[in-house]
């Protein structure tokens, strides 16, 4: 049960001091939230103390390629009916950024924390976490990450023996070898859309058979796990058969496989689903996500997507064409630096929509249109994209750093 009765040692707390006057001091700057200057200036004065903030906490480490980020937002408003909860709602997912997050909620009772690929090992071990949701697992940042497999191994030798409770994405087979470590694991049926990061058996590397909804390995017998939780349309199925109603504000298949996970987590705390799900309703947007804003008198939704899976989603909920659509990619460090993911992205599905082309890597992302025989303007700036754009709201989907610059400019 969660309650701080053992207070920080002292460097701890000289670490803990430390690190929010540097973060102060990044905010006054105009350098971001200065969560990971802070949370990097705190664990070089007490490199123990993630761990040490996390000890009075039920903690809840959510990790995956795409959706992370929102689906740690719906948790943490589902575990609201049971208590305080202390989130880095703002997306800062590695260690730096999480001992930030944790550094502000001495009252609360559960920490909710989105944690990034590389590094949910550490975190776990650092952590002791009650529960841990696995989403999914696709090609993301491979000049960083590396290939899937070798990511879902270090999951699975990380999650060996774990005593926490992972709920985890029985459709996909990365997700499912990765889990299948751990002795206590809760299978949603959450979908998968895009597949083909999964053709071949994580476990001896035969090719899967994925007929319909279902997969297995002729080879080794690997196969998909029996669901106790599925989305079902606009439902969620309990493990007793009760089909809940989700309604959200956030649109998209996507965000209702999300919302699926979300209140399987916060069932294993005790919160019921109908009043889990009722709760994701007050969550509007993610970090600027989803978020309809005025620019140059003309509405704009901006939408991320840093992969060819979260294109893949994102197509699937923008408005019908003729709406137009801005593209805005970049190749940053935080993008990754590798752009031929582009490459494994189906723009046919934009036929039909005006599009218009921007960012550091407009030009690259040009010449995958020509080939995808899409129509399409390269533009020098939002600005220019918004201006030539017809009449209509203006969809504007953006990989990562090129997100943050959209937001920057519409004042978001």
């Amino acid at each position: 049960m969660a309650g701080n009765t053992e207070p920080l040692p002292p460097r701890a707390r000289l670490a803990v001091t430390a690190g929010k006057a540097a973060a102060a001091v990044s905010r006054a700057a105009g350098r971001g939230s200065g969560s990971v200057i802070g949370g990097k200036v705190a664990l070089k004065l007490s490199p123990d103390l993630l761990g040490r903030l996390a000890q009075h906490l039920d903690v809840i480490l959510v990790s995956a390629t795409n959706g992370k980020t929102t689906t740690t937002r719906l948790i943490a408003e589902a575990l609201r009916a049971a208590g305080p909860v202390v989130s880095n709602a703002l997306g800062a997912n590695m260690p730096a950024g999480i001992t930030s997050a944790l550094a502000g909620g001495s009252d609360a009772r559960y920490a909710v924390i989105e944690v990034d690929e590389k590094y949910l090992s550490g975190v776990a071990r650092d952590t002791a976490p009650k529960a841990i949701a696995l989403l999914n697992l696709s090609r993301d940042q491979l000049d960083r990450a590396a290939e899937t497999r070798m990511l879902a191994e270090h999951w699975r030798e990380g999650l060996s023996g774990s005593k926490a409770v992972v709920i985890a994405n029985a459709d996909d087979p990365l997700v499912v070898w990765a889990a299948s470590s751990s002795p206590n694991v809760v299978w949603v049926a959450a979908g998968q859309m895009w597949k083909d990061d999964a053709w071949s058996c994580p476990s001896c590397g035969g090719v899967m058979q994925r007929p319909g909804d279902d997969w297995f390995c002729a080879q080794c017998g690997f196969r998909r796990p029996a669901p106790s939780w599925a989305l079902n349309g606009e439902y969620v199925m309990d493990p007793h058969g009760s089909a809940w109603p989700i309604h959200l504000q956030l649109p998209g298949r996507a965000n209702r496989a999300n919302a699926a996970s979300s209140a399987a987590v916060a069932a294993v705390f005790g919160v019921p689903p109908q009043v889990a799900l009722e709760r994701m309703y007050q969550v509007q947007a993610v970090a600027g996500r989803y978020d309809v804003v005025q620019f140059m008198g003309r509405d704009l939704r901006l939408l991320l997507a840093k992969n060819p899976a979260g294109w893949l989603e994102t197509f699937s909920l923008i408005d019908q064409p003729p709406a137009p659509v801005v593209l805005s990619v970049n190749a940053r460090g935080a993008d990754g630096t590798d752009t031929s993911w582009l490459w494994d992205v189906d723009y046919t599905r934009l036929t039909g929509h005006p599009i218009f082309v921007i960012g550091d890597r407009k030009l690259d992302l040009a010449v995958r249109l020509e080939v995808a025989n899409q129509s399409f303007h390269v533009c020098q700036s939002l600005d220019e994209a918004v201006q030539m754009a017809p009449p209509g709201r203006i969809e504007v989907i953006a990989n990562y750093t090129a997100f943050q610059d959209l937001r920057r400019r519409v004042g978001n």
